[in-house]
């Protein structure tokens, strides 16, 4: 595993870690959660290096699954700016339901899918070339757009149409609805980004 990858994996644990804590006090979790939480920035970063370390191993005979491995942790990093920013509005604004709660997940996408570009194009599918920038920036826009209208699409019918369930409050309700939806959104995008904007 080269010294790039493990300095990266060990950034996103450790950003992952960070927002997770905030968020955390904001979700007004239980405090054993919170209590446990703390040793997250010295957990994440090590499951992190590990994960991308197991997933190194296939690099030379299966590059789809290093790749797939790599974009997967640039895919949690993403998750967790999306919910930091999502949850930084939310508190901001004490709103957490409605056309507003749209906006704001809105705003949190689009920042995670800038920096999913970076990382996607720079880590997970080394693409250095420069000489087509544009063309791959306007591709990977118009995958990640289709895959934000996915996300936004999942996480407004869950928390603007079903609402709230099993006694879950607002805040978690919010939650649940951007991680479901993270995950759809996802899964257009892996595969969007592998065979349209970074094949080799």
């Amino acid at each position: 595993m080269k010294r790039r990858d493990i300095l990266a994996a060990f950034i996103i644990g450790e950003v992952c870690a960070l927002i997770f804590l905030w968020v955390s006090r904001f979700l007004e979790l239980p405090a054993f959660i919170i209590r446990l939480a703390r040793f997250f920035p010295l957990v994440l970063p090590v499951l992190s290096i590990s994960g991308t370390y197991v997933v190194s191993l296939f690099e030379k005979r299966k590059l789809a699954i290093f790749q797939f491995g790599k974009s997967f942790l640039v895919g949690i990093l993403n998750t967790f700016i999306d919910l930091g920013v999502l949850n930084l509005l939310m508190w901001a604004f004490n709103i957490t339901s409605g056309v507003s709660y749209s906006i704001f997940k809105g705003v949190s996408v689009f920042i995670a899918t800038v920096n999913s570009y970076f990382w996607n194009k720079f880590w997970a599918f080394e693409k250095k070339e420069t000489e087509k920038a544009g063309t791959e920036f306007l591709q990977f826009f118009l995958i990640a757009g289709i895959g934000f209208l996915i996300n936004l699409g999942v996480a407004s019918l869950l928390v603007n149409v079903i609402g709230p369930q099993f006694g879950l409050s607002d805040k978690i309700w919010a939650n649940i609805g951007a991680l479901v939806a993270v995950f759809f959104g996802f899964s257009w995008n892996f595969f969007g980004y592998k065979f349209v904007v970074f094949k080799k």
